[in-house]
This record gives structure tokens, sequence and C-alpha cells, in this order.
């Protein structure tokens, strides 16, 4: 049958597409293929695109032309191949495949199909596809961090959002199925896994019944992996029983990711979240009375459809009230195939990109102040990478997620994917700086 053809990937988009990527990797692996991070070197360029703005299907664009320049077979994998199927082959003759969100699982077939000639359109109408701890995987991300998907899809509306039509409804892993896999982890060496999903709070409720994120977070308390982190926990889920399993379980990190979009009641009304703009203020009080050492991460839209000066002004107050540990900003993206694409009143782009600014200059000062607060303080810090030319190592502290947030600068002796107690001499805006600690 001869050798079979080397294969590449080519990740774009967020931490769950970054999952499926390692999943088709293991299973090419465990295939035999020969799998090169040189795309150059490859017979195959698998690309895990995104579609979730319309600038993630730009840059999926670009990559996609910029390989077929340089005839390399593609074969077109995650949410793009979702929402656009057979357009993607009819446009791009050098697609050689085109595999949904829901078919990454089915990849080996695929490739295996493509070597006989055949064009494969693999994507299934509604995605229900889930992968446990049985399917193989190739980490991608730095030896010392996993993400691990504890749910799959989507059951909100949310106006400006299309991810429940690229990834289908929740469906939620057992929790022996997720402790099973940190365990896995935990013999590879890894310090740090992020508990990720579309709303991890909702995590078991198609499953269960009911809400099961505490009993997940105790459970994987009797696994021996120093951080636990999660993503995406929807400020209405943080129950008294969720923010207990976070304060009496060791070794889940006090770092709230809340997703909150906005604050003022007419906006979230707008953005079909009406649930959170009733809570905002309270839920948030009640978090730092709670769980007074949280970390509190959150994201803003501004410029959605009919946004006032007003109504943005009430936004940065919230931001001023609240001191966020951090904060991301997006301008509103105009998604065809969601409600908020037909609103009257779309925000002009040069005033969105304005708001954002204002927004961003608020929330500086205060990430400065939070950031210096850590001056002088030892703690501990997951290695990551090393200036070669400086040897100086860089990596998180508990406050930092991956990719999303700051940076610890560290000096003196440290060894990649290990936890390193660190004492803090300075910080800016973004990152921190310190001095390892000899433990010697």
């Amino acid at each position: 049958m001869g050798n079979k053809p080397t294969i590449a990937i080519s990740h774009l988009g967020c931490e769950k597409n970054r999952i499926d990527s390692e999943h088709m990797l293991g299973l090419l692996v465990q295939s035999g293929y020969a799998v090169d991070a040189n795309e150059e070197l490859a017979d195959y360029v698998i690309v895990n695109t995104c579609s979730f703005i319309q600038a993630a299907r730009e840059e999926s664009v670009r990559t996609l032309v910029e390989l077929a320049e340089a005839n390399k077979k593609i074969v077109i994998a995650g949410c793009m191949a979702q929402h656009f199927r057979e357009q993607l082959l009819e446009e791009l003759p050098e697609a050689v495949a085109v595999v949904g969100s829901g078919d990454y699982h089915k990849i080996v077939e695929t490739i295996a199909r493509t070597e006989t000639g055949e064009r494969v359109l693999e994507v299934s109408d509604e995605p229900t596809y889930i992968a446990d701890e049985t399917v193989p995987r190739y980490r991608t991300t730095s030896e010392g961090v996993a993400y691990v998907r504890v749910a799959e899809g989507c059951d909100y509306g949310c106006a400006f959002c299309i991810i429940p039509h690229l990834r289908g409804k929740q469906r939620s892993r057992p929790i022996e199925s997720i402790v099973t896999e940190a365990q896995q982890l935990c013999k590879q060496g890894v310090q740090e896994i992020i508990l990720i999903s579309q709303i991890t709070t909702n995590y078991g409720v198609d499953l269960y019944g009911e809400p099961k994120l505490a009993e997940l977070l105790r459970a994987l308390g009797n696994v021996d992996i120093p951080w636990v982190r999660m993503h995406y926990a929807y400020p209405t889920g943080l129950t008294k029983k969720t923010i207990d399993a976070i304060a009496q379980t060791p070794n889940i990190l006090p770092y709230l990711d809340l997703p909150l979009q906005h604050s003022h009641p007419d906006i979230l009304r707008g953005m079909n979240r009406p649930w959170q703009g009733r809570v905002n203020d309270a839920i948030i009080e009640r978090i730092k009375i709670e769980l007074p050492q949280a970390v509190l991460r959150t994201t803003f839209i501004v410029g959605f459809p009919g946004e006032t000066e007003e109504q943005f002004e009430h936004l940065v107050r919230f931001v001023e009230r609240h001191e966020f540990d951090h904060v991301g900003v997006f301008p509103f993206s105009p998604e065809e195939g969601t409600p908020a694409y037909h609103l009257p009143q779309q925000i002009p782009e040069a005033v969105m990109n304005e708001r954002r600014e204002i927004l961003m200059e608020v929330q500086q000062p205060i990430s400065l102040k939070k950031n210096q607060r850590e001056i002088g303080k030892s703690v501990d810090v997951l290695i990551e990478q090393e200036n070669p030319e400086t040897g100086e190592f860089i990596g998180r502290s508990a406050r930092f997620a991956p990719e999303v947030d700051g940076l610890v600068y560290v000096r003196g002796q440290a060894s990649l994917g290990s936890l390193v107690p660190v004492r803090i001499t300075d910080a800016d805006p973004y990152d921190l700086y310190g001095d390892a600690i000899n433990q010697a």
C-alpha cells in the first residue's frame, strides 16, 4: 500500500477547537500517519477553522488561500466547515474534504477516502458527538497545562451568537469520564487543567436533570493536579453550592471567568440575556463576599445595535464600580444567521472602536492596581517558556489564564512545566515580574 501521507494541522480559533485538533492528531498518529508541525513538509494540511465572528472567518479564509497557493491538499474542519459545507468545496478546488464540528472523529476514514480520489463532505446537520477519555489525544499546549472539555454545545439563544448553530445542543460528559481524563493528564505531568464548555455552570443539566458543577469540582479535588481552572462560568449558575465547592476544594482555583457581555438591562434584553440584567450587581457582590479571594475576569460587547451613549456610560460605571481583575472588550460583530444581524440601529464601526478604547482605558488603572498588590508576595508560577537569549523564564500565576491574561517574567532557576515559588518585585497593567525563590 506504500507509505501513508504526512499530515499537519493548522489550528485556528478557541480552546474548544484546540481539543478537536488534538483528538484529530491523536487519531491520525494512532492509525500510523506521520504528523509534522511544518505545513511545508506535509502532504495534507487540516485547517481547523473558526467561524464565530467575521474576523475569525477572514483569518480562516486567508489561511486556506495561502495553502491552496502552495498546492497543498486541504481538509477543512471545524466551525467554518459546519457553517458553509458545500460552498467551501465549490469555491476551493484544492479542498479534498470538509469535516464538520461534530465529525472530527471520522478524520482517519476521511483521509483514507480522499486517498482514493474522492472529495469528501462529512458534515452532520446537527452535531451530537463529544469525545471522551478513550479517544486518543496529541496535546499541543505547553507541557504543564491541558484543556478538558466537560460539555459541548449550547442551549441558550443569545441574539449575537451563532455557536448553537455550529456546535449543537448542550451535551455533558459524565463526571467519571472527566475525572478519568484528569487522572490520565496527571500521570503525564500536567500541573493545570482548564475546564471548558460553552456554559460551564450549566454542566450536567442535560445528563443529570440538574447542574452538577459543584459535584464535578469536588470529584476533581481527589485528582493530584495542583490547579484546576474553570472557564465560562455564567453568573446565574454560580449557586452557593458551587461557590462552596470552589472555596472548600484546595486545587480548584478561585478564578471566575464571567462572560457578562453588558451591564444595561435593555441591552441585555436585546441580546436575549434578560436574566443577567437583573442580577449582575447582586451576584458579583455576593461572589466577593462568599469568595473574597476570587479573581474575576469578564468580557463585554460594545456597540450592540441600538446601544446609546447613556447605555454605554452605564457599562463604564459598572466596570469602574466592580474593579474586575481582567476585562476583554469586543466590538459587536453582526453575524448572518443570528437575530442581531437584522436589528436596526447598527452602530458605526468607528463608534464601536472608540467605545472599546474608552472601556479599556478605564480598566487599565484597575488592572495595574490589582497587579501592584502582588508586589512583595510569594506566588506559585507555572513555568511555560524560556527566553534563550536572556535566560529569563515566562509563566503564569494562578491569577492568569493562558493566552487571555498576563504573564509572569521570572529571573533565576526554574524548569519548564513546573510550579515554582516566585517573589513578585514589579508589575504593570498586564504582567508581573519576579525572582524564583531558591528552594535548596
